[in-house]
């Protein structure tokens, strides 16, 4: 059996005639950049999510670093976040030239520990980016306290999590704004790149709307120094077909990761834990094991995919030796990056093929 970490032909599959319906009306109106489906698709995300503006950009690390830009931060400011995350998470603290501060993360949810952000905390900080990794959200009462106290920005990365809540409340709607990506493999995702801003300060709306079109309010005019990043029509209308499924498919992933949590309760691995505060939607379903790299190696002789995320910390990461970190300063995340494995998890997986999974993963650890 062949099984794919993510396999994405098998949602096209499913959609292929509306799919193709709504690219070729986009075709035929002969309107590719900033048309009806990106203003609509907007409209429906910032409706889903609970905020009153989403301005659909290239990309979701776009979609940070024109936050942060929009927000002022820049040169001589912090900004703390995870340092278990994709790299985009403090790449674009540093685009804009401000520097990123890492906190460890918590060893249940994996997000940033709440409880080591406030000592991190210095005059030049100006905005705190929880990560609500893997589709799971931060704990965020006590860093919106946090924020309130010291007056700091709260964007939320929401790039895996779209669908996610706490206490009720949608992912992105917590913060002063948060950031999806609709790269392919995400929850939502498109066939290409894609990302989203959504805040319902229409201020901020309004100047990342002006930052991701050359700074440029009408044609050949310019306020200010921008960008080029703006999400794509096509893009957007499958978005907008897809949109339509999200919350089924986040509750078959829901569903299927539960079978997984189950089947391996009794097995020496760290199954994902699910916060009591929220909702997880298993963007990846990731376990721990010290027999990582065994296991991982086994896998893939039994044409099982798998993933590492993350191999290395951000703090670690080559680009950053200048911020003067070092191995033992995250403890946390520093095993959790030795340990860490996602096996399939996807709303199409056939129960076939997850019973493989399952059968395969306890013939590792049972085989002695």
């Amino acid at each position: 059996m062949n099984i794919s970490l993510i396999d994405l032909t098998k949602q096209y599959e499913l959609l292929k005639e509306e799919l193709h319906d709504s690219i070729e009306k986009v075709l035929k109106s002969g309107q590719f950049i900033l048309g009806a489906n990106v203003k609509t698709l907007e409209d429906e995300i910032a409706q889903y999510t609970g905020n009153k503006y989403g301005i659909g950009v290239a990309n979701g690390t776009d979609a940070l670093v024109l936050t942060l830009d929009a927000l002022g931060i820049g040169p001589g400011d912090e900004v703390i976040t995870s340092p278990f995350t994709f790299f985009a998470s403090a790449e674009c603290i540093s685009r804009v030239g401000a520097r990123p501060v890492f906190v460890d993360i918590d060893p249940l949810t994996y997000c940033m520990d709440v409880n080591q952000i406030e000592e991190k905390i210095t005059e030049r900080t100006k905005a705190i980016i929880p990560v609500h990794i893997f589709g799971q959200m931060v704990d965020m009462d006590p860093i919106l306290a946090i924020a309130e106290k010291y007056g700091l920005y709260v964007i939320e990365d929401a790039c895996q999590a779209i669908g996610a809540s706490y206490k009720g409340k949608p992912a992105g709607s917590m913060g002063i704004a948060g950031c999806f990506s609709f790269f392919p493999t995400k929850n939502l995702g498109c066939y290409g790149d894609g990302g989203m801003v959504i805040t319902s300060d229409e201020e901020l709306a309004g100047k990342i709307r002006l930052l991701r079109a050359h700074g440029s309010p009408k044609k050949y005019y310019h306020e200010r120094l921008g960008y080029n990043s703006r999400l794509d029509e096509i893009q957007a209308a499958i978005l907008r077909v897809k949109l339509r499924y999200l919350d089924k498919w986040n509750e078959a992933r829901r569903q299927k990761a539960a079978v997984y949590t189950e089947a391996f309760k009794d097995l020496p691995v760290k199954t994902p834990y699910e916060a009591p505060y929220g909702r997880h939607v298993y963007h990846l379903y990731v376990m721990a094991t010290s027999e990582r790299d065994a296991l991982s190696n086994y896998l893939k002789q039994k044409g099982i995919g798998c993933g590492i995320y993350y191999p290395l910390p951000l703090h670690l990461q080559p680009v950053y030796k200048e911020l003067g970190y070092n191995k033992g300063d995250f403890p946390v995340a520093e095993k959790l990056c030795e340990e860490a494995l996602a096996i399939p998890l996807y709303p199409e997986l056939e129960e076939e093929k997850q019973q493989y999974i399952i059968q395969t993963i306890r013939e590792f650890f049972e085989r002695g």
